[in-house]
């Protein structure tokens, strides 16, 4: 069967993870732009207040609580879907936490726990997503969120950067399997830099330092244009922000000197002159934290590599940018080891 991606106007979305960053926006920028909502998330009194908010603006929005780790949360999560509003066009696996800590003091049981959000609430997500897109006419789009951590290592998030690759490995086999049995189904990846999200505020923390994001960051509403830009054209993966494609760049041309550079982001993780206890974060219960697209830290709202990637302008304009993020990310990297 043909694939034919729709318009936003045009389309019932599903988003997990969707009352916090870019989850939340991206729900928020579909249902502005005319398209159905779908939200999911653990968090019920987060999940009506959003749900409220759209309404209120004039969109469409419903909502199931769900846990993502669940099998079970997922295909009631689609059934619901499709009940409601009689189907679905594209799928979002945005759903994530995270714990910083360093491995030794890391507990299995929260390395565990973060692979059944991050790497199995994608493999559910995508299974009952394909089960509904690949049987319609036009088919639809299921988009899976990984990280820049998909294709690169670092300090004190080992258990985040292990999901992420275990969900490229799983996108992309999955894609290939959609093309391998003509289903009309985009398969596409979207890879964030980092993103000024609440997440060190929601993730465990074991540092004994206030949680954070390194430089350069960007705002929540450049992964939301990608996820609906991937929700209407087929798109392969995208990169969201061109510093963290610099840093990406670096670890697969240059793997042993990026080691020794990636050392530094250790520095830049964690708010030194912040002491703080033990946080638990939303790890296994939402903590009523929830609704925010932004954190502490703010990211610059625009990124010329991703517009650039996402419209196909000329290569040295985008190779051009890239340089710029990256000799940018390199500065702030450096400052924060030696502060």
């Amino acid at each position: 069967m043909p694939l034919k991606l729709k318009p936003l106007s045009e389309q019932t979305i599903v988003v997990t993870g969707a009352t916090s960053g870019h989850g939340l926006c991206t729900a928020q920028t579909a249902a502005a732009a005319g398209a159905r909502v779908m939200l999911a998330s653990r968090d019920e009194d987060a999940l009506r207040q959003v749900r409220d908010d759209i309404r209120a603006a004039g969109g469409t929005a419903e909502y199931v609580v769900t846990d993502v780790g669940s099998e079970a949360d997922m295909q009631k999560l689609a059934d619901e879907t499709i009940a409601r509003f009689g189907g679905f066009d594209t799928w979002v696996n945005n759903a994530g936490i995270g714990v910083y800590a360093e491995v030794l003091d890391l507990a299995l049981e929260d390395h565990r726990k973060v692979f059944e959000t991050n790497y199995w609430g994608v493999v559910h997500g995508s299974v009952a997503a394909v089960r509904h897109l690949k049987d319609r006419a036009d088919g639809g789009a299921l988009i899976n969120v990984g990280s820049i951590n998909s294709d690169m290592g670092g300090p004190l998030l080992a258990p985040y950067n292990a999901s992420k690759h275990a969900v490229k490995g799983f996108t992309d086999s999955l894609r290939i399997e959609m093309l391998m049995n003509k289903f009309p189904v985009s398969v596409t990846l979207i890879k964030p830099s980092a993103i000024g999200t609440p997440f060190p505020e929601h993730a465990r923390n074991r540092t004994g330092h206030q949680a954070q994001l390194p430089s350069p960051l960007y705002a929540p509403e450049l992964v939301a244009n990608a996820i609906l830009d991937a929700a209407q054209n087929r798109r392969r993966a995208i990169t969201v922000g061109g510093g963290g494609k610099f840093q990406v760049l670096g670890a697969v041309l240059l793997p042993s000197l990026f080691d020794r550079i990636a050392v530094t982001m250790a520095g830049a993780l964690v708010d030194r002159d912040k002491p703080a206890k033990n946080v638990e974060g939303n790890l296994y219960e939402p903590q009523g934290n929830d609704g925010r697209t932004e954190g502490r830290q703010k990211g610059r709202h625009f990124s010329t590599f991703t517009t650039a990637r996402r419209h196909g302008w000329a290569t040295a304009g985008v190779l051009a940018a890239v340089g710029a993020a990256g000799a940018g990310a390199w500065a702030m990297t450096r400052k924060s080891a030696h502060a």
